[in-house]
């Protein structure tokens, strides 16, 4: 039976990339954001007062500031205005910590990552697991940063040219389609991803999400890219998403899986506590018989467990991600 890839979406760390990958990721996700001499790490937003211990740094207190940041004021501080090695002494800490309060006993622990760090660790766990760990990058404002002089895109491109990353070990994502055509551009030959929001449209773009959405919207798609990475709600009924966009030659990843409550449908939550486990293993097989090809998971242990259930019945089996 050919096997689904499960993917690791909110990791910045290597120790949770590490554990990820021990249970059962396939492709570990890096967000990636520029350093203001143009380094590309890995932070699930340029703003890191939420993912970082900088708010309590007194060295770093005069650089919290407020920016526009896609259209949206944004106060903290930025990665953009920081050198790598200020970074570097920084520490991660948990994003949700209301949320997964027993993360927070890793807080301090972990230093920001660079994506060049990141294709390391991939290829430790790829030797250490015997399998290819693939590396799932997404540039994030690509718009905004260009508008400052710290492009993604060129950078991202050098680094995957130098690490001679292939087409098993990396697949580029984005939700702005100019990030992608522009890498696109230069070649590479690795598979890009189509990210896909649920409201409105790409920052900059004239499209909306829904018209991208469209079947005619996914052939435009199919023309720059290999997939699309739709949020997990547009994937329900009455949507026939799934079936048009493997109509127009594209692969489907749903975004993102979650075993807590106030992250499932209402008819899957289990008591009243938003932060308690729900019924995630139904989620899942709903999604794997609607036909997705990959899906995005906080608990990647969660969703191999599930993805071995589903295989185990050939009627509702997943197809190769590769």
């Amino acid at each position: 039976m050919r096997r689904r890839s499960v993917l690791l979406a909110a990791g910045a760390t290597a120790a949770s990339y590490t554990l990820a990958v021990e249970t059962g990721a396939d492709w570990i996700e890096p967000d990636l954001v520029p350093t203001r001499d143009h380094h590309l790490v890995v932070r699930h937003e340029n703003e890191i007062s939420g993912t970082t211990d900088v708010a309590r740094r007194p060295e770093f207190a005069g650089r919290r500031t407020t920016k526009t940041v896609d259209g949206r004021a944004v106060t903290g501080w930025f990665t953009e205005d920081f050198t790598l090695a200020e970074l570097r002494t920084l520490r991660a800490v948990e994003r949700l910590p209301l949320v997964r309060n027993r993360n927070t006993v890793f807080d301090g622990h972990q230093r920001v990552m660079t994506f060049q760090e990141v294709v390391g660790l991939a290829r430790t766990l790829s030797r250490r697991h015997g399998r290819t760990v693939t590396v799932f990058p997404e540039t994030k404002h690509p718009t905004y940063f260009r508008s400052l002089g710290l492009p993604l895109e060129p950078v991202l491109a050098d680094a995957v040219r130098r690490l001679r990353l292939g087409p098993r070990e990396c697949v580029i994502q984005s939700f702005e389609p100019s990030s992608l055509l522009r890498l696109a551009g230069e070649g590479l030959g690795v598979p890009l991803w189509q990210a896909l929001g649920t409201s409105g449209g790409p920052y900059g773009h004239p499209l909306t999400y829904r018209d991208m959405m469209s079947p005619a919207g996914l052939r435009r798609i199919a023309a720059y890219a290999r997939w699309i990475g739709p949020d997990k709600s547009s994937l329900v009924a009455p949507s026939t998403l799934v079936a048009d966009a493997h109509a127009a030659g594209l692969r489907v990843g749903a975004y993102t899986f979650r075993a807590e409550n106030q992250y499932l449908p209402a008819e899957l939550r289990r008591g009243t506590d938003p932060h308690a486990f729900g019924d995630a293993f139904a989620e899942y097989a709903r999604h794997f018989a609607l036909g997705v090809d990959a899906v995005v998971t906080d608990f990647p242990d969660l969703a191999a467990v599930a993805r071995e259930a589903c295989r185990t019945r050939p009627q509702d089996a997943p197809g190769l991600v590769s």
